[in-house]
């Protein structure tokens, strides 16, 4: 007996039920292709979507960094007046009452005024016997002195203050000269 397998050559025509068969592999193929590049533009976008957040949330945390770091800066420098004023009175207190309970009592304010400026990270520009620096100090008049103390910060009528790299107040001093300039 004889096989009806029937073969078809490679170069024969499909039938036409091949021929739909191939049709649709064919449709499936270019609707999973659209389907695959879609899905990749939606991961694009999604992913520029979530580095626009991140790059939002990491400018405003510095904004509101700046924010507090100005309003310290500002509360700082209203309470330097309070401090030179308090300096000014201790340096005027008689021996005889240093140990009097009421300028015990504003030397412990002064002083822990002192502590909340240097909690709060300003710090005193050292200024005396320094090189008079314009970034730095404000010069209010000069000193006849030595020739080596020319160009010196001879007094310090007014403390400066920075916080960080940032001058609150530039030192007021006199600075040095000599006296045949």
């Amino acid at each position: 007996m004889m096989s009806m397998n029937k073969e078809t050559p490679p170069d024969a025509e499909p039938s036409a039920g091949e021929s739909a068969g191939s049709v649709e592999s064919q449709s499936l193929k270019e609707k999973l292709g659209a389907l695959e590049k879609e899905t990749a533009e939606y991961l694009a976008g999604w992913q520029r979507a979530k580095a626009d957040l991140l790059n939002y949330k990491k400018e405003e945390r510095e904004r509101l960094e700046k924010m507090v770091a100005y309003a310290n800066e500002s509360c700082v420098l209203n309470l330097l007046p309070v401090l030179d004023n308090l300096e000014r009175a201790e340096q005027g207190i008689p021996e005889e009452q240093a140990k009097d309970p009421v300028t015990q009592g504003f030397m412990q304010i002064a002083k822990q005024l002192r502590e909340f400026l240097k909690n709060q990270g300003a710090e005193e520009i050292h200024a005396l016997g320094e090189q008079f620096n314009p970034a730095l100090h404000e010069a209010v008049g000069e000193t006849e002195g030595l020739p080596e103390q020319s160009g010196r910060v001879a007094q310090v009528v007014e403390k400066g203050y920075r916080i960080k790299e940032r001058v609150l107040r530039a030192a007021k001093v006199k600075v040095g000269i000599t006296g045949n300039q």
